[in-house]
């Protein structure tokens, strides 16, 4: 699922570029797993919880990472921030696309709190439902993105020479990243990304169902109270998410991102929340092995996500 931005293309050459608080990453794949893997500090300022504050910046910067790395031009990014809503929706089945995107977008006017000639609007159908009488009804997710927000990260991109083919959430590229198709559909995995952003994820499979970023700071000097701040923040998205229709028991929380690897933190964590907590596998079903020497595989899981979007 992606914010489209225009005509299709083929998805060879395209680059997952995960434009984070801290730094920038970009991941290219191949039928044989990653083919490059590249990050760069990003200096403070230029991008302020998950939204760029300095466009004419950031496009200096990833017009010298592109160049100085050899990348393709063509990118898919990802977003999170707080100018993002997602929300489920149930509708009855329709076959024809243009009159469930009208359904969809009628329905979205009540459920987003955002005026919808303000926002890019795109949604998925993620499964289908019986009810007692007999009619077939669909589970859609919706997601609303502020225009002017998206807006910065596409002139950005584009004052740097690249040429942006898709926009996703970056919740949804870690749960593409990191789901297994072994996932049980009888629990809900919970992904928490440590990075410049802290994004929750709550999916079923490969189906994100509920996302938001956090606020909590987990890199506070005080890692006990970091560790607790983060903790009420998990709990409070894993109440919110079960009082939904159809939601599912929530059997493990899974940590990624750079701070993912802070010492002991899934340990603290899990006496604090009531369901085991794990690190993730930075890059998922993919190798760790494929990441160049002197570069944090835990950087890169967003951008994989990103890049595996492109040839889904």
């Amino acid at each position: 699922m992606a914010l489209a931005l225009g005509k299709k293309h083929n998805n060879r050459g395209i680059v997952g570029l995960d434009l984070d608080g801290e730094f920038i990453a970009a991941v290219q794949t191949s039928p044989d797993g990653i083919s490059r893997a590249v990050s760069a500090e990003l200096p403070p300022g230029v991008i302020t919880d998950g939204e760029v504050t300095d466009v004419p910046a950031l496009s200096d910067v990833l017009r010298d990472f592109f160049k100085a790395n050899g990348l393709p031009r063509r990118v898919r990014l990802g977003v999170s921030n707080q100018q993002i809503v997602v929300r489920h929706l149930e509708l009855p089945k329709i076959e024809d696309p243009e009159e469930l995107a009208v359904a969809v977008r009628f329905q979205a006017a009540e459920a987003i709190p955002m005026p919808l000639d303000e926002v890019v609007l795109d949604h998925q159908v993620i499964g289908e439902s019986i009810t007692t009488e007999g009619a077939a009804r669909l589970r859609i997710v919706v997601v609303a993105a502020r225009e002017s927000m998206v807006s910065r990260v596409v002139e950005a991109v584009r004052g740097a020479g690249l040429r942006p083919e898709g926009i996703d959430l970056n919740a949804f590229a870690l749960v593409r990243t990191l789901s297994l198709p072994a996932d049980s559909a009888e629990s809900a995995r919970v992904y928490c990304h440590l990075a410049g952003v802290t994004n929750l994820a709550i999916a079923i499979g490969p189906s994100c169902l509920f996302t938001r970023p956090l606020s909590t700071a987990w890199q506070g000097e005080d890692e006990q109270a970091a560790a607790a701040a983060l903790a009420e923040e998990i709990r409070l998205s894993v109440d919110f998410y079960m009082a939904q229709p159809e939601a599912r028991w929530v059997g493990e929380v899974v940590l990624s991102g750079p701070g993912a690897r802070r010492e002991a933190l899934a340990e603290q964590l899990g006496s604090m929340i009531d369901v085991p907590v794990s690190v993730a596998e930075p890059l998922g079903r993919l190798q760790s092995t494929q990441v160049p020497t002197g570069e944090d595989p835990y950087r890169h899981t967003v951008a994989v996500g990103l890049a595996l979007g492109a040839t889904a």
